[in-house]
């Protein structure tokens, strides 16, 4: 598919590398085509990174994405250069009375404090509420995912006596929501984190419905407002090598640190990744994009609300 992205972004190279089309803003503008919107407030430590993994996913469709990118006013990121920020990222205030058909908010590595203890909780969360009129669907991942629960529906969040770290199987709960078009009734999605959600707490929300959970791993999809609203507690979106990166980068300076559980072909670093889980990543963006965000937001995008 056309993805319009901002002009000279790292990851339009790296991505045409794999034969995924992608175009620059200057391109783009010559087209007279309306574009779904989609903005990224991308938390993540490494933001090229994430950056090249979400466009990756979400070139699989044939629909025009016009690509934007969110940062926090409250927050500087310590590893990605403050160029890169300034030439691609706007603030929120900025965008404030934008809407968008679509929206992805990343995990961040601040799960194992309390909400408001994060430095730019009273931001997120004025996000999270502008995205509820100003946003056909929203995607949290991770972190994200339960800050937004907590936020929008007051679910809390346990701390695990053991990080959930490596590739978990899943189970769609109700195969016939379009979300789940294509998939089989098992599928699998990396996990890395130190925090969970309770079932319990998901099933006693009537505004919540959980879709697929794993027997290890836990909760893992929750969908509200009928798909205006998904939480992901995993990370569908990872590259076949960001647990490895994970785990090498961690074990050189913790000791506690466990192989990631059903990644590695025979659990062994050296035989590099057995990766189970791209399909399935590539088919929810795609039925993402289609059933919840192109069938779902209005041509004019100044009628959402």
């Amino acid at each position: 598919m056309p993805l319009r992205l901002p002009d000279r972004l790292p990851a339009i190279d790296l991505l045409k590398k794999e034969n995924i089309f992608v175009m620059g803003d200057s391109r783009a503008h010559a087209q007279d085509i309306r574009p779904l919107r989609i903005v990224i407030l991308n938390l993540m430590p490494l933001k090229i990174t994430t950056e090249t993994d979400l466009i990756r996913l979400l070139s699989n469709t044939p629909l025009q994405l016009d690509i934007s990118f969110m940062k926090l006013k409250s927050h500087t990121p310590k590893n990605t250069p403050i160029e890169h920020m300034m030439m691609f990222y706007r603030d929120f205030e900025s965008m404030r009375n934008e809407k968008f058909d679509g929206m992805i908010v990343t995990g961040a590595p601040v799960e194992q404090l309390e909400f408001e203890d994060v430095g730019y909780w009273s931001e997120i969360t004025d996000i999270f509420q502008w995205a509820r009129t100003h946003v056909t669907s929203t995607l949290y991942i991770c972190w994200a995912a339960q800050a937004g629960l907590y936020f929008h529906y007051g679910v809390p969040k346990y701390p695990l006596p053991k990080k959930m770290f490596g590739i978990f199987p899943q189970l769609a709960l109700d195969s016939r929501l379009p979300i789940f078009r294509g998939f089989d009734d098992v599928f699998y999605m990396p996990h890395s984190r130190h925090t969970e959600l309770h079932r319990e707490d998901i099933l006693a929300n009537p505004d919540l419905t959980l879709i697929a959970d794993g027997e290890e791993s836990g909760v893992s999809i929750i969908m509200a407002r009928e798909g205006r609203e998904f939480f992901i507690t995993g990370h569908l979106e990872y590259a076949p090598d960001t647990l490895d990166r994970e785990y090498r980068r961690d074990k050189d300076i913790r000791k506690d640190v466990d192989l990631p559980l059903n990644y590695y072909r025979h659990n062994n670093p050296d035989e590099g990744p057995l990766v189970t889980w791209r399909a399935h990543a590539n088919l929810f963006y795609s039925n993402w994009i289609n059933y919840y965000v192109y069938q779902e937001t209005p041509y004019n995008i100044d009628d959402i609300k």
